[in-house]
């Protein structure tokens, strides 16, 4: 399989990119790869490169982003940083990928059993470590006061270590942490925002888990209804 040629990219849209992931991500959970001359990808695009889409993912290493889409050299961008979070190094890459090399489709992954949110769900202090975990923050503080849905009232606000089942927790994190990179990449960079705004580009979410190997994918417009989601499964936390 050769490497996406510019007349590819141009042709393809987002929809159909993000088919493409969702493609070669079944692809790798069924251990059925595409057959690739890697050594030809690399002199095919050895002159340009033309992907379809940037992922921005955490550096967790059970997490290689071109292996669990199935992409080959030159099929993808990967922004990877602990924690998938956003800084302005990322928003810069991002905007590269997009307004420059053309990419139709920005994804944001988080994963299942991420050390960086349960780092900051934990408090952890080191170093420069510190100030990236503390992006992750907010996230933190919108599960903590989702609790559980009771009629019409919000129960009592749930700290990390007061639950009963932390890894539920992490990953509820894990996923807010995700809408809110995505927010952050809207928000803080109006050369994405117009794109996005003018349909040349579009923005997803998804999941990665750990256990699986599956990529759950989720619009952006899934984090827009509003800013804390009540919790249907309220067994997640304890009461």
């Amino acid at each position: 399989m050769s490497a996406t040629t510019k007349e590819i990219q141009s042709k393809t849209s987002a929809l159909e990119v993000l088919e493409i992931l969702k493609e070669g991500n079944q692809r790798f959970v069924n251990q059925d790869p595409k057959s690739r001359n890697l050594l030809e990808q690399v002199k095919t695009t050895s002159t340009g490169q033309f992907p379809l889409a940037v992922v921005i993912s955490c550096i967790d290493s059970r997490v290689p982003t071109e292996m669990i889409f199935d992409q080959g050299i030159g099929d993808i961008f990967c922004v990877r940083v602990a924690g998938n979070v956003i800084n302005q190094d990322v928003l810069g890459s991002v905007e590269f990928a997009c307004k420059v090399a053309g990419v139709k489709l920005i994804v944001v992954l988080g994963h299942t059993s991420c050390g960086a949110v349960k780092g900051a769900c934990n408090e952890v202090a080191l170093g420069n470590l510190t100030g990236l975990l503390n992006k992750i923050n907010p996230a933190i503080r919108t599960v903590k006061y989702r609790g559980e849905w009771l009629g019409s009232n919000w129960c009592q606000p749930i700290p990390f270590k007061e639950s009963w089942n932390q890894s539920r927790y992490i990953d509820e994190v894990a996923l807010e942490n995700v809408g809110r990179s995505l927010k952050t990449i809207l928000l803080d960079s109006p050369i994405v925002n117009k794109m996005v705004n003018n349909n040349e580009v579009e923005c997803a979410a998804g999941m990665y888990s750990v256990e699986t190997g599956k990529v759950e994918f989720y619009p952006a417009s899934y984090f827009d209804n509003e800013p804390i989601r009540p919790v249907k499964d309220t067994t997640r936390f304890s009461g």
